[in-house]
């Protein structure tokens, strides 16, 4: 076999040529004292039977010629001895062939011997070869294995190195929910080793778990491919601990589902420094506020003020009296219309979450929002997305916020008309509403300021609207942004969470 070692019973190159000399030497004395002895032996019949024995004796070589040398050496040494023999057969034995003679039988035996003992040493080596190759290709096999294996070692020996340096905690759970491993920054963020943790389920790790289970349970049943948490625990050792969580499924190369990894991320301190921002914001806004205030109430005022001094000087005129009038209600109004915009900001009643259709609510305000854009060439189009969940929302504050939306759009394009698209989408365990219009958009530089109170680029609005709308989401633990440009129209997206335990629309 071409490129492959093959056994050679230890010895090398020149060691096995000695014994093949030696081997066919040895043959060759064989044959020929066999063949001495005949000649050297009388031909009377009392030595006939020394002459059979002679006969005889020329199995010896021709069998070891066959096991030294295989089929061809076994054919040449048989050959050689029937040659040998015959002529001394034909004439001191009675010739080859006869009534009572069976030399050619023998001479026949000689042939059929030297092949087959050369045949059975021929297909021993075969085997011996065969088996050899295998022996050398188990001995590849295993070093390969081998190698692999030390691979794993240390690919494993490297993984558990980062788990056990990472900060993060690291939790992986079979198919069954049940925790399957544990690096040590879960051990020091949970209060408890590994070997409490399993193999018990991932829920009872907590005193309160803050949703984690439920939404390990929506993960290994199918329901999303992943899943991010900001939540609030109670472990075992009674620590109120902040968490980010993360879990995404584990499959194998062919796809079977073998559990889940969950992250999770200890961020009081960071929740704490954010909820001392969020302060400093507010004390800033409250300043904010404050100035705006001030400055939606000073005008009027000064309107107001200007008027009483023409009433004072008016004489009994009529017209005059009634022009100074009808300016200080109308200023009055404007600021009542502030006051009660500002209560509503500053006073804002707390949601009632339940489980809400989003499309339920979408149509209610655009049936009772349409005929208001109608009288400024206003078309309001819906999208609906298929099997959209329920999501945890205040319906009525979420018709308040859209109202808001859908009016401001319509005042953005009242003079030239246009469209207004409600879109209904949703993605993980968000569910989106935009709301998007044709008007002129928004300038670059008043984007950031949208959400300002007493922002509005409108002379007659109080600029706490979009700050309303911005805290109704807040409260329902949602989000919302504006993309604009001059030209291009505006469009506003609200992201709510989905109801946990509503399910989806049916």
């Amino acid at each position: 076999m071409s490129g492959s070692v093959l056994p050679n019973n230890g010895l090398d190159a020149g060691s096995r040529r000695a014994t093949s000399r030696r081997d066919v030497a040895l043959v060759i004395v064989l044959l020929a004292v066999i063949t001495a002895l005949h000649f050297m032996t009388d031909t009377s019949a009392q030595s006939m039977t020394m002459h059979l024995l002679y006969r005889k004796l020329y199995y010896v070589p021709i069998m070891y010629a066959g096991f030294a040398f295989g089929l061809r050496g076994g054919l040449v040494a048989a050959v050689a001895a029937s040659l040998l023999f015959a002529p001394h057969a034909r004439v001191a034995m009675g010739g080859l062939i006869g009534p009572d003679v069976d030399n050619l039988y023998e001479i026949v035996m000689f042939l059929a011997t030297g092949a087959l003992f050369g045949w059975i040493r021929d297909l021993e080596e075969r085997k011996t070869t065969d088996l050899w190759v295998v022996k050398l290709q188990l001995e590849s096999a295993y070093r390969t294995l081998e190698e692999r294996a030390i691979q794993l070692v240390n690919i494993q020996d490297y993984t558990q190195s980062i788990l056990r340096s990472i900060t993060s905690g690291v939790l992986t759970v079979g198919p069954d929910g049940s925790v399957a491993t544990a690096n040590p920054a879960a051990e020091r963020i949970l209060g408890m080793p590994e070997a409490e943790m399993v193999p018990r389920r991932l829920g009872v790790l907590f005193s309160s778990d803050g949703g984690i289970d439920a939404g390990l349970s929506r993960l290994l049943s199918g329901r999303v491919p992943r899943l991010v948490m900001d939540t609030q625990v109670v472990t075992r050792a009674d620590l109120t601990v902040h968490m980010q969580v993360g879990m995404s499924r584990m499959r194998d190369v062919n796809g079977r589902l073998l559990g889940a990894v969950v992250t999770f991320d200890d961020v009081s301190e960071v929740r704490a420094l954010t909820d001392q921002l969020i302060r400093t914001d507010r004390l800033a806004a409250m300043g904010e506020l404050t100035a705006g205030v001030a400055h939606e109430v000073r005008n009027p005022l000064g309107i107001i003020r200007a008027s009483v001094q023409l009433l004072e000087v008016a004489d009994g005129d009529v017209a005059r009296i009634g022009e100074a009038a009808g300016v200080i209600k109308q200023e009055i109004d404007r600021l009542d219309k502030v006051i009660k915009a500002l209560l509503d900001f500053g006073r804002p009643s707390a949601p009632t979450l339940r489980p809400t259709d989003v499309e339920s609510v979408v149509t209610d305000v655009v049936l009772f929002t349409r005929r208001f854009a109608n009288q400024w060439r206003v078309e309001i189009e819906t999208e609906f997305a298929a099997g959209v969940p329920l999501v945890a929302a205040d319906a009525d504050q979420l018709k308040q916020v859209l109202v808001n939306l859908i009016s401001n759009s319509v005042q953005a394009m009242e003079e030239a008309g246009g469209t207004i698209t409600v879109r209904v989408w949703d993605d993980d365990d968000l569910v989106f509403v935009s709301v998007a219009d044709t008007g002129p958009g928004i300038p670059a530089e008043a984007l950031p300021k949208v959400f300002d109170p007493f922002y509005s680029t409108r002379d007659d609005g109080t600029g706490l609207g979009l700050t309303i709308v911005h805290r109704i989401i807040d409260q329902h633990g949602g989000r919302i942004d504006v993309e604009s440009s001059p030209g291009t129209g505006t469009r506003f997206t609200v992201a709510v969470p989905a109801s946990r335990s509503g399910g989806d629309r049916s």
